[in-house]
C-alpha cells in the first residue's frame, strides 16, 4: 500500500468538494432558497454528507487505478481524464451557485455524467473495484442532473 498516493487520492476530491461548497454555502440563503424547486428536491442538509461520501469513493477509486499506473502507460491517460472530470465537478458549483447560471450548470453536469460513464468503462479494464466504487456517484449525478434540469425549467 502506498500511503502517500492514498492520502493524495483521498484529499484532492475532498478539496474539490470544499472549493465547491464555498460557492454553495454563500448562495443557499440569498439565491437558491428563492428558486422554485421540484417536489423531489431533497433537504439542503443531505448534500454535504452525500458529497463527502461520494468524494471518498472517488478517492478510493482513483487510488486503485493509480496503483496500477506502472502496468500500463494508458493508465496515466485515464488518470488525467479523472482529474479533468474532477475539475468539471468542482466548477459545477461555481457555475450553478456562484454565477447562478442554471442552464450552463445543466450542460456542465451532463458532461460530468458522460465523463463518469467513460471513467467507469476505462476503470473496468484496470480494476473493476474502481468502477464499482463509482456507481453511487453515477446514480447521484443522474439524480442531480434531473434536479438541475427541473430547476432550470421551473425558473
Amino acid at each position: 500500500m502506498n500511503y502517500k498516493r492514498l492520502i493524495i487520492s483521498l484529499l484532492i476530491p475532498q478539496l474539490a468538494g470544499i472549493i465547491g461548497s464555498i460557492f454553495t454555502v454563500s448562495s443557499i440563503r440569498e439565491w437558491y432558497s428563492l428558486l422554485e424547486k421540484p417536489s423531489f428536491n431533497p433537504p439542503n442538509w443531505i448534500f454535504g454528507p452525500a458529497w463527502t461520501i461520494l468524494y471518498l469513493l472517488m478517492g478510493i477509486s482513483i487510488y486503485l487505478v493509480w496503483q496500477r499506473v506502472k502496468e500500463n502507460k494508458n493508465n496515466k491517460k485515464v488518470m488525467f481524464i479523472f482529474w479533468i472530470h474532477l475539475f468539471l465537478n468542482t466548477i459545477w458549483s461555481i457555475i450553478f451557485f456562484g454565477f447562478q447560471n442554471v442552464g450552463l450548470a445543466f450542460i456542465n453536469i451532463v458532461v460530468i455524467w458522460f465523463f463518469i460513464v467513460l471513467l467507469m468503462i476505462l476503470f473496468w479494464k484496470i480494476d473493476r473495484r474502481a468502477t464499482y466504487l463509482l456507481i453511487p456517484y453515477l446514480l447521484w449525478v443522474s439524480f442531480a442532473s434531473i434536479l438541475n434540469l427541473s430547476i432550470l425549467l421551473l425558473n
